[in-house]
């Protein structure tokens, strides 16, 4: 195999194949990208047994062919060449080495047989469809937060995409909570989606996927069965295993009786959270939210370090309430406001808080309160 390959697309090859392959390997050839070149291109593809990506570039082809190389090496060494170098490749199979050339710059990187390395198995799909990047980023980036991290609850290890009923017509929704708090996102139901099975995507493929919704203008290919799930661009295929697990009834936890409407400036009630909380012990960081008319009061008492309190004029209507809540939490949900205002609804200092962004529904966060 011998290509001829600009730094700038080996990069961006590279840089997606790598950050798949895990860094600890019990397996070497895990640790290797496979390397396939043929017609006017090359592929790059990495595994961890669980996610695949294969990433196309083009290059001069001068002899086709394949190898498999580590991964994280290949991509260190691309990563400090000079901009706009072209990149030489070449591997001759007997040597079980590959050399890597830039200008006066020459590597000799160990290879492991390509036959050795492990190939997804392709899934027939039961659901495919085109979505708009922006409209799979904003599913996945709004939800993404409120992923647990338990291991116990494997289930909840992921974002739960799904299709659903929303006020009378069907909607691509996503889902997230760690039982601590909840992320509800819908979007439009592409054409196509209409039959596609509810799938939990692993947090480390959503990682993963983010990385291909940064173009506003890309269509994504999406396929789903009940095990897999691909996300596809015309240069990048990412392929999935999902979660083999049930996700809870998560509508039973959304309330839909809370009466008493905050409504706030979300950036100032992110900074001020933020001010307040600098004093409290790590290990609780409980805040407690004082309301009465038009105005709120947020205060950390923590006996060990210190004491803080902010007052912020809201819009509030309802009687006095007192409810106390994690301030990362009630951080993390109040930077997933896009416009300008947050409404919290409550019903009582013991009962969950729900969230949304203005009037827009399509949005809906609850966190469970803290003792205070």
């Amino acid at each position: 195999m011998k290509i001829s390959i600009e730094r700038a697309a080996l990069l961006r090859a590279v840089a997606q194949a790598q950050s798949v392959v895990e860094r600890r390997n019990t397996i070497p050839i895990l640790a290797n990208v496979l390397v396939e070149a043929e017609g006017d291109g090359v592929t790059f593809r990495a595994t961890d047994l669980d996610i695949e990506v294969v990433d196309t570039a083009p290059a001069q082809v001068e002899r086709a062919g394949a190898t498999t190389v580590a991964a994280v090496t290949l991509h260190e060494i691309v990563r400090k060449l000079p901009d706009g170098a072209l990149v030489t490749l070449t591997d001759d199979g007997a040597s079980g080495r590959m050399t890597v050339e830039a200008g006066r710059s020459n590597f000799a990187l160990a290879t492991l047989p390509r036959e050795d390395f492990p190939v997804m198995a392709s899934s027939e799909y039961t659901a495919n469809f085109s979505a708009d990047a922006p409209l799979l980023r904003r599913l996945f980036d709004k939800s993404k937060f409120a992923i647990s991290t338990e291991e116990t609850r494997y289930y909840l290890n992921g974002v739960y995409m799904h299709v659903a009923d929303a006020e009378g017509q069907q909607v691509l929704r996503c889902v997230a909570t760690d039982g601590h708090r909840l992320a509800r996102i819908d979007a439009a139901l592409p054409a196509g989606a209409e039959a596609m099975p509810g799938v939990i995507v692993p947090r480390k493929t959503v990682g993963e996927l983010r990385k291909l919704l940064d173009d506003d203008d890309a269509q994504i290919a999406v396929s789903v069965s009940e095990t897999k799930v691909r996300f596809a661009t015309p240069e990048i295929t990412l392929t999935s295993k999902v979660i083999d697990g049930t996700f809870p009834d998560y509508s039973r936890v959304i309330p839909t009786a809370n009466a008493r409407k905050l409504e706030v400036d979300a950036s100032a009630f992110a900074q001020a959270v933020d001010r307040v909380a600098t004093v409290s012990s790590e290990r609780s960081r409980a805040v407690k939210l004082a309301l009465d008319d038009d105005r709120l009061v947020l205060s950390v008492n923590a006996p060990d370090s210190g004491a803080a309190e902010e007052e912020l004029a809201v819009a509030y209507g309802d009687e006095h309430l007192e409810i106390g809540f994690n301030a990362k939490y009630l951080l993390e949900i109040a930077s997933q406001v896009d416009r300008e205002n947050a409404v919290f609804l409550f019903n009582s200092a013991g009962d969950p808080t729900l969230m949304r962004e203005g009037n827009d529904t399509s949005a809906v966060y609850v966190v469970m309160p803290m003792r205070v």
